[in-house]
């Protein structure tokens, strides 16, 4: 049973994010704090008791967007104390994510609320705090790919299944990875090496530490004074000297096969 602390300016927002959490069998107790920094106060009295004490806080739902102190310096904050609870974010913007998971948040959640899609969020705060607690390895989250031909990106709660063959262009995003494909990106809890693997039968190839692209996409390739380029739609990407060579051979090998 996970002992929650809800924090959210707006009191609406406050009170849905609590009666939700309350209505999860797993959430054992769940408090809400108006501002972050009632939110710190609350958290140091937490971590004053002790895991097992009273006053424990097991994982923090956090709005990011909030006057004075945002969801995000708290969350900072907590990375220094010796055994932080943990933090999901709730907020109604997608912009901060990529900030969001490199603080190790175990999840990002969009408003408005989905029963749903919070219930996942706790689902992975009580096997993170379980695994926790017996001193093993955190699990890491799953990605479950329903075929090799689409890939499942998630965006405000619904997932959806993004064809390969659509995705022009991967971007490396610390642990992550931002999937572009001409209409919309999106961001997906997998390193780019990862998918430089998966991907390579399909005619993916590296052309910089940062990027992935598809060569059937390719528009045009661009040499300046020494600089490599692609153009893929509008956009042009450039081309590390390491991988210049590679990328020449196999566009040339594409356009005489």
């Amino acid at each position: 049973m996970l002992r929650a602390l809800a924090v959210d300016d707006e009191r609406p927002s406050l009170e849905e994010l609590l009666y939700l959490l309350h209505a999860d069998p797993r959430i054992g107790s769940a408090e809400g704090a108006g501002d972050a920094t009632e939110a710190l106060r609350r958290i140091n009295r937490a971590l004053e008791s002790g895991p097992d004490g009273p006053d424990a806080i097991d994982v923090v739902f956090l709005d990011i967007q909030m006057p004075g102190l945002d969801g995000l310096d708290l969350a900072r904050l907590l990375t220094g104390f010796a055994r932080p609870p943990l933090v999901v974010f709730v907020t109604a913007h997608e912009d901060f994510a990529v900030q969001a998971f490199d603080l190790k948040a175990v999840d990002y959640v969009l408003k408005p609320v989905r029963r749903e899609r919070l219930a996942e969020a706790v689902r992975r705060a009580v096997e993170l705090r379980a695994a926790g607690r017996h001193g093993t390895a955190a699990p890491r989250i799953p990605v479950h790919e329903p075929d090799p031909d689409h890939i499942p990106v998630e965006l405000g709660g619904v997932t959806r299944f993004v064809a390969v063959d659509d995705i022009t262009h991967v971007e490396a995003q610390g642990d992550y990875a931002r999937l572009h494909t001409g209409r919309a990106s999106h961001l997906v809890r997998i390193p780019l090496s990862t998918l430089e693997e998966r991907w390579r039968s399909r005619g993916f190839v590296r052309i910089h530490r940062r990027h992935l692209v598809a060569l059937r996409h390719i528009g045009e390739l661009r040499l300046d004074a020494g600089t490599v380029s692609v153009l893929i739609g509008s956009e042009e990407l450039q081309v590390s000297r390491r991988h210049a060579r590679e990328l020449r051979d196999l566009l040339m090998r594409r356009t005489t096969s």
